[in-house]
């Protein structure tokens, strides 16, 4: 799409004056040549990655001082879009003094939120925001070849939102704990599918191994799991139950034993997470209403809470006020 048309219509409106600017006259764009990385005593590296659902490309060139692994120079070159030339342009800049592993560390959110005129106004239109994603892939492919490993190396988890580089285990966490059941609730607490929307289900500019549908099918098929053997949950051990049976099981003995009390007291307390923790079974609470605040609330109301649930799930079970 040409300038021409973007000026003549409402899309120019959602870019930046950052990104706009950029698009033309580009700060970093050029390239480092070993003699000129010789001359400033540093190693260079050359990285290229490219976009197959665009056909945008970007190249890298850094200078890193090899006995600091500081980046002493940071260039680029684009083959593709004004806002691929921004991205890369703002890609490289970042760069600029960090060490290679803080280098690593600069995602495609922080690209983006670079670009922004005002820090609560996206700087690209949501179908744009791959071009910061191949900003932060490139930044791997370079600091792969420094190292000399490889690129899926660095990367720890399985990423679902490349977009809002949001992980599988955080998904999966979230929907669990906020019974969450739709896409706009997964974006609501998340951010996963409110740019480019590959990530919600197949069919978008990049195939994914795993759809925000396809965990929204995992989680209603656990529940109705969960709810057709409730009845035989007391006969699981509590340390072997999923999150969601632990939430109910803890729920069940608060309602049978505790709620009551703090709710005659004018107060109340809910569950925020389950983690085991060593030999322990840590439980989040959070005290609602005349409890929050309340000097027993961490003696013996949470004494009260403590014990009972040790006594009918687990001994190990520790109860934390947050």
């Amino acid at each position: 799409m040409g300038m021409d048309s973007l000026i003549g219509g409402s899309i120019w409106d959602e870019y930046s004056q950052k990104v706009a600017d950029l698009m033309n006259n580009p700060k970093n764009m050029g390239e480092i040549t070993e003699e000129e990385a010789k001359i400033m005593g540093g190693k260079l590296i050359v990285a290229d990655f490219g976009a197959e659902s665009c056909g945008d490309a970007v190249r890298l060139f850094w200078v890193v001082n090899t006995h600091s692994d500081v980046i002493m120079e940071s260039k680029f070159k684009s083959f593709g879009c004004g806002t691929a030339i921004a991205s890369s342009d703002v890609m490289a800049e970042l760069c600029k003094y960090k060490t290679v592993d803080e280098a690593v560390k600069i995602t495609n959110i922080d690209v983006e939120m670079a670009m922004r005129d005002t820090p609560d106004v996206p700087a690209v239109p949501p179908q744009k925001m791959h071009c910061s994603v191949m900003a932060y892939d490139v930044i791997k492919k370079a600091v792969s070849i420094y190292k000399g490993v490889d690129m899926e190396s660095l990367e720890e988890e399985v990423i679902v939102c490349e977009c809002a580089r949001v992980s599988l285990s955080t998904l999966r966490e979230v929907i669990r704990l906020n019974d969450l059941t739709t896409i706009e609730q997964i974006t609501d607490y998340t951010k996963a599918g409110a740019f480019c929307k590959s990530c919600i289900r197949p069919g978008g500019h990049e195939a994914k191994d795993i759809y925000l549908v396809d965990l929204l099918r995992e989680y209603e098929d656990e529940k109705k799991a969960n709810s057709s053997g409730e009845n035989n949950l007391s006969n699981i051990p509590f340390k072997e139950m999923t999150i969601v049976q632990k939430i109910k099981a803890v729920d069940r003995v608060i309602d049978d034993n505790v709620r009551q009390m703090l709710i005659m007291d004018g107060g109340d307390m809910e569950i925020l997470d389950i983690k085991e923790n060593g030999e322990h079974i840590d439980i989040y609470i959070r005290y609602l209403g005349a409890c929050n605040g309340c000097a027993s609330s961490s003696t013996g109301t949470l004494f009260a809470i403590e014990n009972v649930l040790c006594e009918k799930l687990d001994k190990n079970i520790r109860v934390l006020p947050i």
